[in-house]
């Protein structure tokens, strides 16, 4: 069974974690006009193949080897089917270190293109312009050999459908294990010996894929959408954060997007400390590291150590977008001026190396410059004082932790390189605004070196995020220049990346294709949510509405909530998939829910909130066994929580089981049940009712200073209060204040639960809720009131 004896010997190396490969330099000649390629054939002639034709910075980077590579499409799939052949599928990017150094030690190479030719159909796919592509086939990839990672390496029959796969190969036997051209020839030979068995078992393998793709819920939801499920994300949180540099899990780390974003949420709602100080660590020692780059601003792509020092140097701008967002938003809850600065660091090195003229954002910086991965980006010493002399550059070298022979080690042979990594050295007094001048001295010298390769392609998606993060920057920093800047660039994408009413995927010298898929809906469309909050111009809510409603016709799956990847009439695949999860960047279908959710509340139309409802309880079964997978999602449930419509008034209801009337507020308990066993929760309603005339701050008013309404509640350490669901506020202005105030006026009602310790002894006991409120009237204020409501529980044994 010739198959199986290789499928034993695999590569699954993924793209941090390959053999050290032989460090040459890789240059590329400059590709012809536009007009010259335009007269080429269509198979690229003698000196190209079928990818001169493409758009894609990565295709078109190989373009010039002599494999005959085509890009996904009829023609390659026909051809494939037309002469029996396999197809030998590699997905990659244009930043992807590992993609470079497989085409420079097999793809250029004579030898491997002849197998390649001989044998098998060979299509290149570039898994950003292609993301639905990609996910099904490193599906495949992580099926067929437990792992994952680019390039990703798959054997398709004609048909599309994987039967091998791995990621890197080298291009000869090593460790005992085969090389690329020996792999390719025994997998041309397997095609031919045992071509039944193999196509019998790549329809299993797609089976296995529509199944595991499809999104479809295992199981059933134990209980419902509530504060509690996040509640527990966030405890499951704080068991795995590194308590010292942040992060959670092992290096290598990445930027925890999702889990600041969900932190940072949850903090601005309950104003709990111990997420703050999670969220704090995590900022401020990606703030300090290498993976920070502190010369130009921006942040690489993850550490490969746990101390954030030690980084894989591409830049990509969806790491940024939402780091800067963090970052904003991090500043706007505390006020901290560092990371102000951090986040305006990304902001400037946005606009300066990575926006079009005509407003839109650029993908990806590489790693790698000169062949050499970060070599942009590192100094020595030596360079640092010749620039800023002596004096100067010493006391700069010894703030940014250079080492003597460097601190930079070679990922994989583990050597000093002699360079530097400027970081904040662990217990020092980080960005020391001392040296902003020194920094600029340097970024004027580092301009002047090989600069690493720019995708200057466009996305959808991608600009979406940094539309965002622009609009959030420049309302909280009070900024115009981010606004404006989130303005341009989505006036760029609505002008020249639509077509017919229809988003298209990629942008790139003066043309657009490619449909779009969720992503590019749900990220631009919470963009242009959040530049109509920002700015307050209609025409944005109005834009995102229309983008939510095509999402709707096209991409919802109307019998099981949530929404497909993939649009109604996009080209049929092996799978139409329907994720719930975050990866680098958030899940398309909870930003899709987050979008509806605005939607509904800034619009007041139930569709779009029973639309979100009905994706959350699709998805509840995964919130409530992933939650870490699902915490975008889990984000999203919070706002659709938190912008619930108010309840009906109520005119006949049981007695409150405590009331607290002090001045023009009055503060009633009503409890499901008084009666709980240990380890069980009770469910609170708390009705706040306001005079007219009167209000009170919200639980996050907008002004510093202010006294907050907040819930607390004793009962000791086996009695805690939970839950706190605060209402939407409302935004008003007032005679003694300059700028609007967020107030509650009227009924407010506050959802919360009492959880009983699994050890809280048995029999009566009393709680004390307590609600600090401040009354104003449009005029004055009176002192803060602290309304006590004693609550007596009865624990009983369970039965």
């Amino acid at each position: 069974m010739l198959i199986l004896a290789v499928l034993a010997v695999a590569w699954t190396c993924s793209d941090r974690a390959c053999p050290a490969a032989e460090k040459t330099a890789h240059t590329r000649k400059p590709l012809p006009s536009a007009a010259e390629i335009a007269k080429l054939p269509a198979d690229g002639g003698k000196e190209f193949n079928r990818l001169i034709h493409e758009k894609s910075p990565y295709l078109l980077q190989h373009a010039r080897n002599p494999v005959n590579w085509y890009p996904w499409g009829p023609e390659a799939l026909a051809r494939a089917k037309k002469e029996g052949k396999p197809i030998f599928m590699s997905v990659g990017y244009s930043t992807c270190h590992w993609c470079h150094v497989m085409e420079r030690e097999s793809f250029e190479t004579e030898a491997v293109a002849a197998i390649l030719n001989e044998f098998y159909i060979a299509i290149k796919v570039d898994r950003e312009e292609r993301p639905d592509l990609d996910q099904i086939y490193m599906t495949a990839t992580q099926m067929l050999s437990g792992h994952g990672g680019w390039p990703n390496s798959l054997w398709l029959t004609p048909a599309g459908k994987p039967w091998y796969a791995g990621t890197y190969f080298p291009p000869n036997d090593k460790f005992g294990r085969p090389g690329f051209k020996k792999i390719l020839n025994q997998l041309a030979r397997a095609w031919t010996a045992q071509n039944a068995e193999i196509l019998k078992r790549s329809d299993e393998i797609a089976a296995r894929i529509k199944r595991y793709t499809s999104g479809k819920t295992r199981g059933v939801a134990s209980g419902e959408l509530s504060y509690k499920l996040l509640e527990n994300a966030t405890k499951i949180m704080s068991m795995t954060i590194d308590p010292k540099m942040g992060g959670f899990g092992r290096a290598p780390k990445f930027p925890p997007h999702s889990s600041l974003q969900l932190l940072l949420g949850e903090y601005a709602r309950t104003r709990n400390d111990r997420l703050m100080k999670m969220s704090d660590i995590t900022l401020g020692a990606m703030a300090d590291g290498g993976i920070h780059d502190h010369i130009g601003g921006g942040f690489h792509r993850y550490a490969t150590d746990p101390i954030w020092l030690l980084p894989h140097f591409e830049k990509m701008l969806y790491d940024n977008a939402q780091l800067a967002r963090a970052y904003a938003e991090a500043y706007g809850l505390t006020g901290k001026e560092r990371y102000k600065r951090v986040a305006m660091g990304i902001y400037k090195w946005v606009l300066r190396e990575m926006t079009d003229r005509g407003g839109g954002f650029y993908s990806a910086l590489d790693a790698d410059s000169a062949g050499e991965e970060g070599l942009f980006y590192v100094w020595t010493r030596k360079e640092v004082v010749a620039i800023l002399g002596e004096k100067e550059g010493s006391e700069f070298c010894k703030a940014y932790g250079f080492a003597d022979g460097g601190n930079f080690v070679e990922e994989s042979t583990g050597k000093k390189t002699g360079a530097n990594i400027p970081h904040v050295p662990i217990g020092a007094k980080g960005d020391d605004k001392r040296f902003a001048t020194a920094r600029d001295k340097l970024l004027a010298r580092r301009v002047k070196r090989i600069w690493p390769y720019k995708d200057d392609k466009i996305l959808t998606s991608w600009n979406g995020l940094m539309i965002e993060s622009l609009a959030c920057g420049g309302r909280i920093f009070k900024d115009p220049k981010l606004t404006a800047a989130a303005e341009k660039a989505a006036g760029f994408v609505l002008k020249n990346m639509r077509k017919n009413g229809r988003l298209l995927r990629t942008y790139r010298n003066g043309s657009a294709k490619l449909n779009a898929y969720l992503d590019d809906y749900a990220f631009l469309g919470i963009a242009l949510v959040e530049l109509h909050r920002t700015t307050g111009d209609k025409k944005w809510l109005t834009e995102a509405a229309s983008l939510a409603d095509t999402m709707l016709k096209h991409y919802a799956d109307p019998q099981a909530g949530g929404f497909f990847f993939t649009s109604s009439d996009h080209e049929e695949l092996l799978s139409r998939t329907k994720d719930p999860f975050d990866r680098a960047v958030p899940s398309g279908n909870a930003v899709a829910v987050r979008l509806l959710v605005e939607l509904g509340d800034l619009t007041g139309q139930a569709k779009y909130r029973d639309a979100a409802g009905k994706s959350l309880k699709a998805f509840l079964p995964f919130m409530e066994r992933s939650p870490r997978g699902l915490e975008t999602m889990l984000h999203a449930a919070g706002r659709h929580l938190e912008t619930a419509p108010p309840e009906p008034e109520i005119t006949t209801r049981p007695a409150a089981d405590a009331v607290a009337k002090n001045g023009p507020v009055k503060i009633e308990a009503f409890a499901k049940t008084r009666t709980a066993s240990p380890g069980e929760s009770i469910d609170l309603v708390i009705l706040i009712t306001i005079d007219k005339g009167w209000h009170v701050n919200s639980n996050k008013p907008l002004a510093k200073g202010l006294i907050a309404t907040a819930l607390k509640m004793q009962g000791g350490k086996t009695l805690k209060l939970t839950g706190v669901g605060w209402p939407k506020a409302k935004e008003a202005k007032f005679g003694f204040a300059d700028q609007p105030l967020s107030v509650y006026e009227g009924v407010v009602r506050v959802a919360a639960n009492i959880k009983i310790a699994a050890d809280h002894p048995l029999g009566p006991v009393k709680a004390v809720l307590t609600l600090t409120a401040q009354p104003c009237s449009n005029t004055a204020c009176l002192a803060p009131v602290e309304h006590k409501l004693p609550l007596a529980i009865n624990i009983v044994k369970t039965e």
